[in-house]
């Protein structure tokens, strides 16, 4: 950690901030809104305090705050670690002695993969506590409606009942009191089927807490590998040198030795307790539910360690660039199992989970239906709501504007699939827990031309519109040079559901494609990055879209009762006014009020 220090500072990549602030709120906002920013830096919290409490440990946020940020970590070029990876499935004998050659390098190197144990204490056990208290850590409280204080950067190592297989993986801690913790292993995550082993056993289960040492353990943490497989062999791959780990104090788990810091305990698995709420990368809070609990038995730290943490809550966030080198490094292995992909790209303002780009070669009929059935149940791809597939004479993925002119100009609701399957924990607009619709849309093929369509500008529109249904307050269209243009409705919904307005609309389906209503007080039409997140957030393609022949509707606003939705809508993840007035006050946010209203900081910047 110190390391990435040192090589942040000689790149004029880090922000020392000495000004004593506090682990509640403030620190979090700073960091929330740095990374936000085009020019974003790693920030280093020199003086993190509880109250009147000064922390001796300092904070470092936004490790991973930029694509500068991520390269300096990674240290060597993404794609060439993803073509290493391609080139290590490809199982066809070499035929050349060149061939040869260079496919017994590649095996070679993976004799890094595997892990080298150590008989000895690591840096990271210099300072052994055998009665240790959490609220020694300057743990982050990041919302004001947060349940608590939460560790956001843990490296979680845990290990079956056997011992034989080992797991790493990144999940949000909250710290109930000095000697305990809440374990967030959603039901789909490694760590969880282990509990479940000993839980069967009726034996406490081992978990050893790791935090900072070299940042890409922290990436691993969240790498998205089979199950069985240690995520650290990931990590001696890259670096092209092993991983050296030493045993934990007071259990067998492994950690490697030069991290900052370890929580060492064991899991009851008779024993679970409420965690949360938590304002979550999804940018809304996650409800009270609960969850393992680990009795911390040790904590062991460098002499002179640093706390990692990082903030999560509406995009872009430190997730984007984490996220982006998942999609790289992983896209050879999707190969594997999804015949006919190419590329795939996951917008940071999609959640990932909420939204897919896939370029795709089809080679025969409803080919493009089965990948995406393929995406559906691949491991965490499983999650991905929303998935849209185009050819490859497509645009790049990543270039939104030409991209989605291509989608739209072969859009048709016949190429749409409806289905339903397992989707994120943390999705809150499927109608039940972790199950939900799923759409599909095959954009692989020729334009499509509605002959009929006729264009009107946006306040003729609008008239028309809300002659037939008055709750539309306000309208945009995107995209008006496609043959399929977007049409954002900013709706009242008085506690009905909007659907029936929207089918309405029929009658003026020549001069509409594709309607998406969204809440007119919460919105602003002219920010389709936000649209784009709040849409993909909010819908469930089964109960949310209604098809009326060439026209589509989307019911992208809030739900409730009269939806039929009764799990408790969530509330967003939104700074304190009052927090970010004294920031700025203070000089230590230098952001204007176009720069927060663009990114919904404040919930009374959302719309103007």
């Amino acid at each position: 950690m110190q390391k990435f220090i040192n090589l942040a500072k000689q790149h004029n990549l880090l922000k020392i901030i000495d000004t004593p602030l506090d682990v509640e709120l403030e620190i979090p906002h700073i960091s929330y809104v740095e990374v936000k920013k085009d020019n974003a830096k790693a920030l280093l919290f020199t003086q993190p305090k509880r109250g009147e409490k000064i922390f001796d440990t300092p904070v470092l946020s936004n490790i991973f705050g930029s694509f500068e940020l991520l390269n300096l970590i990674v240290g060597k070029d993404i794609e060439c670690i993803a073509n290493q990876i391609q080139n290590l499935l490809k199982l066809s004998p070499p035929k050349t002695l060149l061939e040869k050659i260079t496919k017994a390098k590649e095996i070679f190197a993976l004799r890094h993969a595997f892990p080298k144990i150590l008989h000895c204490k690591g840096e990271c056990q210099e300072v052994i506590n055998l009665n240790p208290s959490l609220s020694e850590l300057p743990a982050l409280k990041t919302w004001e409606k947060d349940g608590g204080a939460f560790i956001t950067m843990g490296q979680v190592y845990t290990q079956n009942l056997e011992g034989k297989i080992k797991n790493l993986g990144m999940y949000r801690l909250q710290i109930f009191d000095e000697k305990r913790l809440a374990l967030h292993w959603q039901i789909h995550k490694d760590s969880n089927h282990f509990f479940h082993e000993y839980k069967k056993a009726g034996v406490k289960m081992p978990v050893s807490i790791a935090l900072g040492g070299d940042p890409l353990y922290t990436w691993c943490g969240q790498a998205p590998m089979p199950y069985g497989a240690f995520e650290l062999m990931l990590y001696g791959l890259i670096r092209g040198k092993k991983v050296e780990l030493v045993k934990s104090i007071t259990n067998l788990i492994m950690i490697p030795k030069d991290v900052d810091f370890v929580i060492e305990g064991w899991v009851d698995p008779s024993k679970m307790e409420l965690e949360g709420p938590f304002g979550d990368h999804t940018g809304y809070y996650t409800p009270i539910e609960p969850y393992p609990v680990l009795e911390v038995s040790a904590i062991t730290h460098k002499k002179s360690p640093i706390f990692p943490a990082t903030v999560v809550g509406k995009p872009p966030l430190e997730d984007k660039y984490m996220g982006y080198m998942t999609e790289r490094v992983f896209l050879p292995m999707l190969k594997t199992t999804a015949h006919g992909l190419i590329d795939y790209h996951m917008p940071e303002n999609g959640v990932f989970h909420n939204l897919i780009l896939a370029q795709i070669a089809p080679n025969y009929p409803a080919h493009s239906q089965q990948i995406m059935h393929a995406f559906w149940g691949m491991g965490q791809m499983s999650f991905v709501k929303h998935a849209i597939f185009v050819n490859t004479n497509s645009p790049k993925l990543t270039d939104y504007e030409a991209l989605t002119t291509h989608i739209l100009n072969r859009f048709s609701p016949s190429k749409l699939l409806i289905t339903e399957g397992i989707c994120d924990a943390l999705d809150h607009s499927s109608p039940k827990y972790a199950q939900g619709g799923k759409l599909g849309l095959d954009a692989s093929g020729d334009e499509v031309k509605r002959e009929d369509f006729e264009l009107l500008e946006d306040k003729h529109l609008l008239q028309k519109i809300q002659a037939i249904a008055p709750n539309v307050k306000c309208l945009r269209q995107y995209f008006t040079h496609t043959h399929n243009p977007i049409t954002i409705l900013g709706v009242e919904k008085n506690n009905t559901s909007i659907l029936p307005s929207l089918q309405t609309l029929q009658a003026l389906s020549k001069h509409l494609s594709i309607i998406i209503a969204v809440d007119e007080g919460k919105n602003d039409l002219k920010n389709p990055y936000m649209l784009v997140w709040r849409i993909t957030n909010n819908i469930d393609a089964k109960r949310d879209i209604l098809i009326l022949g060439d026209l589509m509707c989307v019911d992208a606003t809030d739900k409730g009762i009269c939806d039929g939705y009764k799990r408790g809508w969530p509330e967003e993840t939104d700074c304190t006014p009052s927090v970010i007035a004294s920031l700025r006050e203070r000089g230590l946010l230098d952001v204007s009020d176009e720069f927060l209203h663009r990114f919904h900081i404040t919930s009374s910047s959302t719309t103007q």
